[in-house]
């Protein structure tokens, strides 16, 4: 009987401490689930040439765009989000590193004999992130180089026009045992090939296809319905581009849709903060390659499960240049705000009003290579200040906005204005452009050589120096030909 009970004590006592090696181990199991859990996921959404002009819940009544309307109605809508350049690859290295791009050696396009590229010193989001234990992708438009400065741990492969494709392909980051950090960036709504049509009235597909998209619904828009902004000519042309424009956003929305959907599935959206920006505003004269407001001025729109605000709208001036220092304080990663141009905004984001967020710059060199017009940017309040550097020189096309029916419609008939603004003086520009925004919204009129304005153009000159100072821009030379920054020209 004693040989009985001792085996039993034995059997027993080995139960418990299996028990007791199982709960352990299971305690750190979910310790360390609640330590991941933590860390919020990001998803960086960025899209290729979307405007403001084109959202519904930025006061379009015309455009469907229900899924984004619904992230800014459970978030927060900035009404004064910039880029620093509007062009493509030159706004794309900003997003990632927080620094100018006249810094960084990011002076425009990456791509075929344009071959811009970042300086290899520079540390970039993803690689920040993935130093810090998140697990990093990206999908779609990438277009920064070179990859050892923007390394992501896993590329998926989807067609960049098809969002709704590229979202299913995002399942497996979206389970991560990991903290994720997903770069989402569609190549809609930027225009398609071919740029130049047969005929130069036609409108660009801007990537629609008859046949549309597989798993997508074709949204199509009659141009007599569509809503022309100010800024552009009110023309046949420009109504057909601007419906084949909606469409493409309508696939985004879409495919923006179906991310949310699995995203909710994996259990996942509150510990996720969503972000939808693009990288410049709409692929049209006088928006695209300007720093105009339709080209810089853009959508924004952030979800933080941490914010209680929701609905609302921030007047606060962001730019792109502070978005890496905002992802890594939501993020909860170190880092030295010395090493960035950019500031987190992560304390204002349920914020509508925010002292001391009312001056942001921006600064374009190049969009192709064969397209130099180095412009420097500052907006105070109401007031902006434009430095056209290279002002002697006529504004040169990107390529494919010469092509477009829009601009070739006023171009063949020789058109006095273009919109709000003389064709002439799109082409040639002063050297300096000052507008009072108050009253001016769509910068028609300079006030530059007003001597009521003399002093706001001194203070803003000065305000642009400062600036260029700061941020390492060798083009501060050419205000009086300093050349502290232009080094010695001997490589030692």
């Amino acid at each position: 009987m004693k040989q009985v009970f001792s085996k039993l004590s034995l059997v027993a006592a080995c139960a418990a401490l299996l028990l007791t090696y199982s709960c352990k181990k299971q305690a750190t199991k979910t310790s360390l689930s609640t330590s991941a859990e933590q860390k919020p996921n990001v998803i960086l959404f960025v899209s290729d040439d979307h405007g403001k002009d084109a959202l519904g819940c930025y006061g379009n009544p015309v455009i469907q765009t229900p899924n984004l309307d619904q992230l800014a109605s459970k978030g927060v809508l900035f009404n004064n989000a910039y880029c620093t350049s509007a062009s493509c690859a030159a706004s794309r290295s900003v997003i990632l590193t927080g620094l100018f791009g006249h810094a960084t050696g990011s002076y425009g396009h990456v791509h075929d004999y344009h071959h811009f590229s970042t300086f290899d010193y520079v540390k970039s989001l993803p690689v920040l992130l993935e130093e810090a234990g998140y697990a990093t992708a990206r999908i779609g438009k990438y277009h920064v180089a070179p990859e050892s400065v923007y390394h992501f741990q896993e590329v998926l492969k989807a067609d960049p026009r098809n969002t709704v494709e590229m979202a299913k392909q995002c399942g497996d980051v979206l389970n991560s045992e990991k903290p994720f950090f997903l770069y989402f960036c569609t190549d809609d709504p930027h225009r398609g090939a071919p740029f130049k049509p047969e005929k130069w009235d036609m409108p660009n597909n801007f990537g629609n296809k008859k046949e549309g998209y597989k798993g997508v619904k074709t949204i199509v828009y009659d141009p007599k319905d569509v809503i022309v902004p100010e800024f552009l000519p009110d023309t046949k042309q420009s109504r057909e581009e601007i419906a084949e424009y909606y469409q493409s956003i309508s696939r985004i929305d879409q495919g923006f849709g179906k991310l949310m959907s699995m995203l909710e599935a994996s259990g996942k959206m509150d510990n996720t903060v969503i972000i939808y920006i693009s990288d410049n505003g709409m692929a049209f004269p006088g928006a695209k390659t300007t720093v105009y407001e339709p080209g810089i001025q853009l959508p924004c729109i952030i979800k933080d499960p941490k914010v209680s605000a929701k609905g609302i709208e921030n007047n606060a001036m962001i730019s792109w240049v502070d978005l890496t220092p905002t992802i890594l304080d939501i993020a909860d990663v170190d880092y030295k705000a010395k090493d960035f141009h950019g500031h987190s905004f992560k304390d204002i984001i349920g914020k509508p009003e925010a002292k001391g967020w009312n001056e942001i710059y921006a600064s374009h060199t190049f969009h192709e290579i064969t397209m130099y017009y180095p412009m420097r940017v500052v907006r105070d309040g109401n007031y902006k200040l434009i430095w056209n550097i290279a002002h002697r020189l006529e504004y040169p096309f990107a390529s494919d906005l010469w092509a477009s029916s829009t601009w070739q419609g006023i171009y063949r008939n020789h058109e006095e204005y273009y919109g709000t603004r003389k064709v002439e003086d799109y082409l040639n520009r002063a050297e300096f452009e000052l507008f009072d925004l108050s009253v001016d919204p769509w910068e028609a009129k300079n006030l530059a050589g007003d001597k009521n304005y003399a002093e706001v153009l001194e203070n803003m000159k000065a305000k642009l120096k400062t600036f260029q100072q700061k941020t390492s821009d060798p083009w501060l030379i050419m205000w009086d030909h300093d050349d502290s920054m232009q080094g010695t020209g001997v490589d030692l």
